[in-house]
Formats: C-alpha cells, sequence, structure tokens
C-alpha cells in the first residue's frame, strides 16, 4: 500500500512538476535570474516529486521571484529594458517606396506671441492706439506717459485719420521749454517686454502726427528705465522747414500742414545695445499734439520682409516642406467676431483695423497678415495650408443656410493668393508686391470644428465650392477618419495627437489599424502633436517627452502601411515667447533677443530630408523578446540625394528608448558595402529624461555629430545605441547607384 501510495503521489504531482520546470527555463532568459534558475533547477532533479517537496519548490520560487523584483526595483530599470541588449535592422535596398514630398512640416499658430511680438519683428505693441476698443477715452497700455500730470495730461479720441483705425492719442503739454523737465515730457512704448536694440543696427521709425502748433520733438531708443538713450532723433517743424536729425531734409512742410496729419519717418542708428529698451516721443514745447500709427522696425529683416532673422533661421534649418498658419484656436475665436478675418489683415499696415485673440487674450495689430503668411511660406520653401474659419467659434456659430458669405471669403483668398494680377483679388496681391500667384493647393476647413452642429453642414457648402472652382486644391476635414471612415468627401482629416510619453509611444503603432481598402480614402494629417502630459513632468519640454516624439516619427516614416494612411505631419505648437506662454512645451523658445530650441525642436532637425526621399524596407529584430506591448527600440531606413552635392545617401535612424546600450548590426541587401562611405553620426542625448533646455543652459540637449564608430564584416555595419538616444547613421553611396534614388516618382520594387 506504501509503495502504490508513492506511485500515485508521483501521478498526482507529475504535470506540476513539469510545468514549474517550464517555469525555471523561462528564468533563464533574464541574466539576471540565471543562477537562481541554476540553484533551482538542480534541487527539483536531484529531489523525487512528492508533495511536500513540491511545497517547498513553490515555495522557493516565490522568494527568488520576490528578490528578483526587487533587484528590479532598487536598479530602477523596468524588465523590458533590461532583455534587449542586441538588435539587428535588415535593410532591403532594392526595396523602396516615396516618402510624400510634403510629409514634414510646420504648424504656425498666433499663440503665446509667436507672430506679434516674435517672428514678425515690429517692435512697438499696440502702434494704432486701437486695443483699448473704440471709446473715448480709452486704456493704451502698455504705452506709459513721461511727466506727471501737472505737465502733460494724455488721452485718447476718435480723431484719427484711418477710418478703420479711429483712436489716436492726445497729448496736452503744460509747460514750456523753460518749465518742462530736462528730458522733455511725452510717451513711450516698451514693446512686447522690452525691445532689443543693437549697436549699429538701424531703425525704421515711422509715425503719424498732427500739432497745434510749431513742433520741436525727441524719438529716441533708451533703456527701461529711462536714463540711457541709445539712439534719438530730432523732430522740427517750424515755420518753414521740416528738419529731420538735425539736418534740413528735401521735404519742406509749413507748420500750418502739420495741423493736419502727416507722415513722418526717421532712421535710428543704435549706438549701444540693450535688450530691454523702449521707444519714446518726447517735446518741451506747449501746445497739443496728436500721435497716431507708430511703428518701428529693424532694417535687416529676413530678405525685407520683416521677419525677425533669428527666428527665421531656426525654421529654415527644419527644411519645412509646408506651412499650415494662422491656427488652431486663433482662427475661431472664442467668439467668431474675434476670429481670423483674412480681408482685414491685408492692405497697408496703417490701415488695418487689428483684433483681439480672445482665446490666448492678446491683441494682434495683423501686421502679420494673410500676405505675410503666404510669403513667409515661400521664403521657406514650403507649400502654403490655409486654414480657414467655416464660421463657427467656440460660443457661437453661423447656420449652414447662412454660410453664404462665409465661403465667398474663402474663394476670394484662394483668388488672392493664386489668381492673376488681372484679377479682382489678384491684383490687389500684385499691387501690394507680390505679382506672381502663390503655390496654394491646400485648404483645411475650420479648426477642431467637427462636434460643433453646424460643421458637417457649413463643411459641404465649402467642399463643394471650392471643389467646382478650384477641384486641385486639397480640402482637409476637422473630422477624425482614422477609426471609421468619413461620412463626408475630403482629400485629408485633421489628426491631433496630444498625449504623454507612454501614449506617444502606444501610438507608434496608430496608423498600423487604419483601414487601406480604399485607396482614394481620405489620408491623415497629423497637423498638430506633442507629449503634453503630466503636466508636472513635462515642464518645458523634456528630453524623454521628445524620444517618444522622435518614435511616433518613425513609425510613420518607416511603416509602409502608416503611408498609405499618412500624408503630412507637423509639430504644435511652434513658438513662445517665455513672457506669456499659454501652452507647454513650445519647439522655440525666445525672448526679445534670444531664441533656443527645446529637444523637440532637435528632434525634428532630423526628418529634414524625409519628405520625397525613398523609404528603404527595413525589419528590425530584437534577439530577447520584450514583455512590453509597446515596443521600445525604432528604427528607419531612407535614401535621398544631395542636391547640393549630387550624391546619393542613405540615412539609418535609430530610437533606442530603454535605459541600456543596444549592439545593433545594420545588415544591407542591394546595395554592395563596399560602395558605402560611412559619413557621420548624429546623437540627441543626455543622461535624465528630464533634462530641458533653458536660456541658462541651451544646449544642454543638443545634437552632437561625430565620425561613425562601427566595425563593418561582410555585408553588416555593426554600431553601438547610447541608452536612451536618438541616433541618425549617414552613409554615402558613392557608386552612385541611380536605382538606390530615383525621386518622388520612384515605385514600390522588390
Amino acid at each position: 500500500m506504501e509503495v502504490v501510495a508513492e506511485a500515485s503521489a508521483s501521478s498526482l504531482f507529475f504535470y506540476p512538476y513539469r510545468l514549474f520546470l517550464q517555469v525555471i527555463d523561462f528564468f533563464f532568459e533574464d541574466p539576471s535570474l540565471v543562477a537562481f534558475a541554476v540553484g533551482l533547477k538542480s534541487i527539483m532533479t536531484w529531489s523525487n516529486p512528492t508533495f511536500h517537496h513540491l511545497v517547498l519548490w513553490f515555495l522557493l520560487g516565490a522568494v527568488i521571484f520576490s528578490q528578483a523584483c526587487i533587484a528590479d526595483h532598487h536598479h530602477n530599470v523596468t524588465r523590458h529594458e533590461e532583455e534587449i541588449r542586441k538588435a539587428t535592422l535588415y535593410v532591403d535596398a532594392s526595396s523602396t517606396r516615396p516618402i510624400p514630398k510634403n510629409f514634414f512640416g510646420i504648424f504656425f499658430e498666433e499663440i503665446n506671441h509667436a507672430g506679434t511680438g516674435g517672428l514678425w519683428a515690429e517692435l512697438v505693441s499696440d502702434r494704432g492706439f486701437e486695443a483699448g476698443g473704440h471709446h473715448e477715452p480709452s486704456m493704451i497700455s502698455p504705452w506709459g506717459m513721461i511727466g506727471d500730470e501737472t505737465v502733460i495730461s494724455v488721452t485718447t479720441e476718435m480723431s484719427s485719420c484711418f477710418k478703420t483705425n479711429p483712436i489716436a492719442l492726445r497729448m496736452d503739454i503744460h509747460c514750456s521749454p523753460t518749465t518742462c523737465p530736462p528730458g522733455g515730457v511725452g510717451v513711450y512704448n516698451p514693446g512686447y517686454w522690452g525691445m532689443n536694440v543693437e549697436e549699429g543696427k538701424t531703425y525704421k521709425i515711422v509715425l503719424y502726427i498732427r500739432s497745434s502748433g510749431p513742433l520741436d520733438a525727441v524719438v529716441s531708443f533708451v533703456t527701461s528705465d529711462g536714463t540711457d538713450m541709445l539712439a534719438f532723433s530730432h523732430i522740427t517743424i517750424m515755420t518753414i522747414f521740416l528738419y529731420l536729425g538735425g539736418r534740413v531734409t528735401n521735404c519742406r512742410a509749413e507748420a500750418e500742414k502739420v495741423k493736419n496729419w502727416t507722415r513722418l519717418e526717421v532712421r535710428l542708428q543704435a549706438t549701444g545695445s540693450n535688450p530691454n529698451c523702449r521707444l519714446q516721443f518726447t517735446t518741451r514745447q506747449t501746445g497739443t499734439i496728436w500721435l497716431d500709427q507708430v511703428s518701428a522696425m529693424p532694417t535687416d529683416t529676413y530678405k525685407g520682409h520683416g521677419f525677425r532673422i533669428d527666428l527665421m533661421e531656426m525654421l529654415l534649418n527644419l527644411k519645412p516642406r509646408f506651412l499650415r498658419f494662422p491656427g488652431g484656436c486663433y482662427v475661431e475665436g472664442n467668439w467668431l467676431s474675434n476670429g481670423f478675418r483674412w480681408k482685414e489683415t491685408v492692405g497697408p499696415w496703417e490701415e488695418r483695423p487689428g483684433h483681439l485673440g480672445d482665446v490666448w487674450n492678446y491683441w494682434s495689430d495683423d501686421g502679420l497678415g494673410y500676405l505675410e503668411y503666404l510669403q513667409l511660406a515661400e521664403d521657406l520653401g514650403a507649400e502654403p495650408v490655409w486654414v480657414i474659419n467655416s464660421g463657427e467659434g467656440h460660443v457661437d456659430q453661423v447656420d449652414t443656410a447662412l454660410i453664404g458669405p462665409f465661403v465667398q471669403e474663402m474663394l476670394d483668398s484662394i483668388e488672392f493668393a493664386r489668381g492673376s494680377p488681372n484679377s479682382t483679388w489678384g491684383s490687389l496681391r500684385a499691387k501690394l508686391g507680390h505679382p506672381k500667384p502663390f503655390n496654394l493647393k491646400y485648404i483645411a476647413i475650420g479648426n477642431e470644428n467637427c462636434g460643433f452642429r453646424t460643421y458637417r453642414g457649413n463643411y459641404l457648402k465649402f467642399y463643394k465650392a471650392l471643389k467646382k472652382s478650384y477641384p486641385d486644391i486639397k480640402a482637409i476635414s476637422n473630422c477624425d477618419g482614422s477609426k471609421q471612415p468619413l461620412d463626408h468627401p475630403a482629400d485629408l482629416y485633421d489628426y491631433h495627437n496630444y498625449t504623454s510619453a507612454e501614449g506617444m509611444l502606444d501610438n507608434t503603432r496608430l496608423f498600423e489599424k487604419a483601414s487601406r481598402s480604399n485607396p482614394k480614402a481620405p489620408k491623415a494629417f497629423v497637423s498638430e502633436y506633442a507629449v503634453t502630459d503630466p503636466k508636472e513632468k513635462v515642464g518645458n519640454g523634456t528630453f524623454g517627452g521628445a524620444l517618444a516624439e522622435a518614435a511616433f516619427l518613425l513609425s510613420l516614416e518607416r511603416n509602409r502601411h502608416a503611408l498609405d494612411v499618412v500624408e503630412m505631419v507637423s509639430y504644435a505648437p511652434l513658438f513662445v515667447n517665455e513672457n506669456d506662454r499659454k501652452w507647454s512645451p513650445d519647439a522655440i523658445v525666445f525672448n526679445s533677443h534670444q531664441a533656443y530650441g527645446i529637444s523637440s525642436y532637435w528632434v525634428q532637425t532630423f526628418f529634414k530630408e524625409s519628405s520625397g526621399a525613398l523609404l528603404l524596407k527595413s525589419h528590425l529584430k530584437t534577439q530577447t523578446r520584450t514583455r512590453s506591448k509597446t515596443p521600445h527600440v525604432h528604427a528607419s531606413a531612407i535614401s535621398w540625394l544631395d542636391h547640393q552635392e549630387k550624391k546619393n545617401c542613405i540615412t539609418i535612424k535609430v530610437v533606442n528608448y530603454q535605459n541600456t546600450t543596444i549592439e545593433l548590426n545594420m545588415s544591407f541587401k542591394g546595395v554592395d558595402l563596399k560602395s558605402i562611405h560611412l559619413t557621420k553620426q548624429t546623437i540627441l542625448t543626455t543622461d535624465d529624461c528630464q533634462d530641458e533646455n533653458t536660456f541658462e543652459n541651451p544646449t544642454k540637449v543638443v545634437p552632437q555629430t561625430s565620425s561613425i564608430k562601427a566595425k563593418v564584416e561582410g555585408k553588416e555595419i555593426k554600431v553601438e545605441l547610447k541608452p536612451r538616444s536618438f541616433t541618425a547613421f549617414d552613409l554615402l553611396n558613392k557608386a552612385h547607384n541611380q536605382k538606390i534614388f530615383q525621386g518622388p516618382k520612384d515605385k514600390l520594387r522588390g
């Protein structure tokens, strides 16, 4: 009976025994558990599978497993990060697919003073005194008064010579040359948190003035406290001559003439530098002076088009293929009356009424208007993507039965952009200095308006009118078509991706699930993406968030299925003035005189050759499996033509999101490695995922370029990927094999 009982026990516990051996085998996959697994398996192999032994084995295994988990926690490294130590990227250069020619671009929204007080180089804030509304009197902030109320009174009147801008500033000067303060009295404008004045540079000052009598005044740049003058010019209007800067000009103006509105223009050349200056108008002459439309612009803007050079250079560095503008919520307004109305932003700057952007709550003089946005796109070599108002504000919307005038606004805007110089609106464009039509091929109908009750009805009105008059222009819908087909026609649909770093990594497989059964179905325009959550960890743009964004971008670039679905992608927002941060993070941070890119900006520089390039078929294989549902190593391979050098290039981009070094083997097919020259590697990495750039340390996280440290063995190139890094390997194909790159028309081969 005893022998029988033992045999029964053996049979009873045979399968659990085998199962536990398999569990131990699984431990061998983890280097940190190998020693425990060897000892445990030895004990089990030596022992008989009795009930008491089985209980002992399970207890011992539980202890071992818990100790391993504690060790993992102390190392602060997740299990999937420890598993991938080696990987192989198989690249087939004979099998290619074109990446859309406008794949990577930029989205400019008037938010955070991105344009007003930013890219648009105008130094004067509220130059027409209109921000306080059409009232008498009205607020004139940020303008300030020089002198106390015993010597000067300042107010506003609706007495301007411009019908669209009726407000003007009135100064009543109560003192005389002998009783006024030594520096005179008047008004000053601090600009947008200080005007940057640089020694040796020249600034064009324009102002409209009216005086009750002869005028003796000074226009100057001074430091913010008014103590140090960096540039000045006298304006003296006597009985006969007009003097500018102490010399008689060829413009004669009697004092009687200046009793009416007169345009004056002076040039100020700075004798010193200070990033926190203000513009002053002062006088010691008794009487009344009216001012309106006061402008101060540096004369060295980009191509003379009014754009701040340092910020333009940062945009040019991205090589964007499209420019989406001007918003965003800026297009709609909280109230529709405060939305962007393009016709009020073209023409002479003095006649533009300006408007309150009530979503982001600041005034814009609309110096950066519709024409300037089109010019910006042209200067960047990018195609404009014009976001129109679809008759919807956040609070109020236009019923579809009444949307006709808004549809006509869209058609007029297209004629302005690309119509003949002989057309109604094309002639205005030509009159304003741009006779050549702009290359407008994209219209986004609204912004994030899909959920509004009027949107679908309004959209169809816009769509039908657009396709009737301009069938070549692509229409972009606000409705998401990634999960189910749209219920209305469109060429593209807008997709916004704001999430956490983990969410961004999850989204690397987002468009793999999208249907590709209908080749004529609208493609996705990922017009806004960024890691924005959680707010307390995102800061002003961390490296960890940017690295997740890099993985997301690679998923769009490398995945042939995604390329069936996604046509364009851009980060958002683009700019932030550090003094008015309405949103965080933002790709480029600036103040009056400085600018830097956050980690997300530098990630985008890795993709500036991708648009129009050829995607090379590739497959990434890791030698150990990951238990994470989301892959943390991402790679792509493209072939592109260096137009300057006339040479074929191959770029391999890899994100290593885990905290361990990876040995990467790049295995090539369809290209002779003897003809490949290892040009350079560019790495974006840092020690801490929470690292971010600041004005104090603007280059804490920037790409570092060096020669490629690699071993070439047969058809493989062996390199190392640093922990938590984004790396681009640039290779030069010395064979000039035109089969590798034939341009955007190249068909899928292989």
